[in-house]
């Protein structure tokens, strides 16, 4: 099962108590990071995310808050004796300008791979070094440069059913073949396929993240029925509103209204301002808007 955790909630500049905003997300000993921003492997440090199981990093755009990160990150990887190549998505016109950080980090004992992707159209791609079962979705944001986000989708398999393995005496050695979807042929020469024994087909669990965009109408339909969405909240003022539209931004509001209209099962709000130093004055009016945002704070955790 997916483990995420929210490295930090800040966005602009980092503070003594909140790290930028980044995402890890661990499944089967394998990770991805979402976004990078200064101070990203001290962030996972604190929280106890394990940076040598990183096998890709998705970027949202090229501000410093969200990718200044990545020579330290990079560095420290290095240090945890990986030789094996690391992924890096980001939109394409990012790649010139984030890969030239890659000069400071002298040698790195693995290849970096980077990976362009349309910031005026939707893209999908798989990223089979992080799961084989994980899809990535991504959609245009709308910023003062090009900004993506993401949508991960966990395939899962059928739910394995014991007792009708036992019933149709199947040894257990043979289990774990057809859970995984595969056909066998026992001794005797009865031949069982993974239906057999399964029960139906079970929806991915899913991730959508967005941050630094203006809440545009297409975004609920990308989150829809995301098991989590984190999405940015820069303020909670709605006095605020004129200009975080000038800025390209969202308000803690206009998250909790995408999340509502997307029928997500749960909000994490990110990305805040240094300016907003207590975000959690806003959570009564907030769950009005959608009963399931949480207010987060870095180190936020759940395991989906």
């Amino acid at each position: 099962m997916p483990e995420i955790c929210l490295l930090g909630t800040g966005g602009m500049i980092p503070l003594k108590d909140r790290f930028l905003t980044s995402l890890y997300v661990e499944h089967n000993g394998h990770a991805l990071l979402i976004d990078c921003g200064e101070g990203t492997q001290v962030a996972a440090a604190v929280h106890g995310a394990k940076i040598s199981r990183i096998e890709a990093l998705l970027l949202t755009h090229e501000h410093a808050d969200h990718v200044t990160g990545l020579p330290g990150l990079l560095l420290s990887i290095g240090n945890c004796s990986r030789t094996r190549p690391l992924d890096i998505w980001l939109p394409e016109k990012s790649i010139a300008n984030v890969s030239s950080l890659l000069a400071v980090c002298g040698h790195l004992p693995y290849e970096v791979v980077f990976h362009g992707l349309p910031d005026d159209e939707p893209a999908s791609f798989t990223a089979e070094a992080a799961d084989p079962m994980l899809t990535v979705d991504t959609v245009p944001l709308c910023h003062k440069i090009p900004c993506i986000g993401y949508r991960l989708s966990f395939g899962r398999k059928p739910v394995f059913l014991p007792e009708k393995a036992k019933q149709l005496g199947i040894p257990v050695e043979y289990w774990k073949t057809l859970h995984s979807g595969g056909s066998v042929t026992l001794p005797d020469g009865r031949s069982f396929a993974s239906g057999d024994v399964t029960g139906g087909a079970r929806p991915p669990l899913r991730i959508t993240y967005t941050t630094d965009s203006l809440p545009l109408p297409g975004l609920a339909d990308f989150a829809r029925d995301s098991d989590l969405f984190i999405c940015e909240g820069m303020y909670g003022d709605e006095e605020k509103k004129a200009s975080m539209n000038e800025k390209c931004h969202m308000l803690m509001q206009d998250a909790c209204r995408l999340a509502a209209e997307a029928g997500a099962k749960r909000l994490w709000l990110t990305h805040y301002s240094p300016a907003e130093e207590s975000p959690e004055i806003y959570e009564p009016q907030l769950r009005e808007l959608f009963p399931g945002v949480v207010i987060s704070k870095d180190g936020e955790r759940i395991t989906l």
